[in-house]
């Protein structure tokens, strides 16, 4: 009993598994509910991205778009995994702190969870079940 409550990881495997698991399911949902949504990037979308502040706002939104579909794909497969989560944590952050900055933390609570989360992938990496895996095998890095 003292092991399931106190106990820490010993198995890497599982530990891969699970930032595998978390990995692949925000990117998707990422990508998905709110990336693709913005792809291709609409004037309303624009509009709001100066609105924020943001000189040359359509570069803006489009870098915010693409970190938020193509970012996020690249984090659930595990390709370019730390630039990738740096996208989007970049995005997110801006999201949470400028976009939703007066707002209840109800309402930018998925701004900073999206932005804890691409942080620990900064941090960590893909995994041992990503594609930056299989490329530091064939690479021998």
């Amino acid at each position: 009993m003292k092991k399931l409550f106190f106990g820490s990881i010993e198995n890497a495997n599982s530990a891969d598994l699970a930032l595998a698991l978390l990995r692949v399911f925000v990117g998707l949902s990422l990508m998905l509910v709110h990336g693709s949504g913005k792809i291709p990037v609409s004037d309303g979308f624009i509009e709001h991205i100066g609105s924020l502040g943001f000189p040359m706002p359509a570069i803006f939104a489009w870098a915010a778009a693409l970190a938020e579909y193509i970012g996020a794909l690249l984090l659930a497969l595990g390709l370019f995994t730390r630039p990738a989560a740096l996208m989007v944590a970049f995005t997110m952050f801006v999201a949470a702190v400028v976009n939703h900055g007066t707002d209840p933390f109800a309402v930018a609570e998925k701004a900073y969870l999206y932005l804890s989360i691409s942080l620990l992938f900064v941090v960590l990496g893909s995994g041992r079940f990503g594609v930056d895996s299989i490329i530091r095998r064939k690479l021998n890095i």
